[in-house]
């Protein structure tokens, strides 16, 4: 069961944003939303619950489609903003795959998106010590993709990202999709 991804979109539901997602090869990705490309504190950042190598692997395969679904509060209780949840039942092309986690910006990954803050499209490999400081360690490799995604708003509980192709041919390979049932 997948969700169809819009061919065309208006002015008003949706928005360029830069997306990065990096993690270590052995590590789980995780997912930056900035407005800015330049800015270094994103306004999204979720911790997926599959490896870096799993989405790698996926997305050399064809389309990736990933849905995070959360559930709504009881009726009478404050609603958060649907960014702002902090745990996610994931799906990767229809298969379970655990929790994501909506999480602060640490150091680490701060120092990650300054580094990859003049790449504009783009992927590869930035070798890292233990602390996430670049260094030489060939163990320490963190692997990075960033491109541009367009943010839609379908409505208070809906939002999607969709990734864009450079050559404007074809759908997104990458959908995320945030989903409050």
């Amino acid at each position: 069961m997948f969700i169809n991804f819009p061919t065309h979109f208006t002015q008003n539901s949706c928005r360029k944003v830069t997306g990065t997602l990096f993690g270590h090869r052995r590590g789980h990705v995780s997912f930056a939303i900035q407005d800015h490309s330049m800015s270094s504190e994103p306004s999204l950042l979720i911790e997926f619950a599959i490896s870096t190598s799993t989405l790698v692997k996926d997305m050399s395969s064809g389309l990736v489609r990933i849905a995070l679904e959360c559930e709504k509060m009881p009726r009478g209780s404050r609603q958060l903003r649907l960014l702002q949840e902090p745990k996610w039942a994931m799906y990767c092309n229809g298969r379970k795959c655990g929790h994501a986690l909506a999480r602060a910006c640490t150091d680490s990954d701060r120092h990650v998106l300054r580094t990859v803050r003049n790449v504009s499209v783009g992927a590869g490999v930035i070798p890292v010590v233990g602390d996430g400081r670049k260094g030489g360690e060939p163990e320490g490799e963190l692997m990075y993709m960033r491109a541009n995604f367009e943010r839609v708003v379908g409505n208070c509980d809906s939002e999607a990202f969709y990734m864009m192709n450079l050559d404007g041919n074809g759908g997104p390979e990458l959908s995320i999709f945030l989903i409050r049932t």
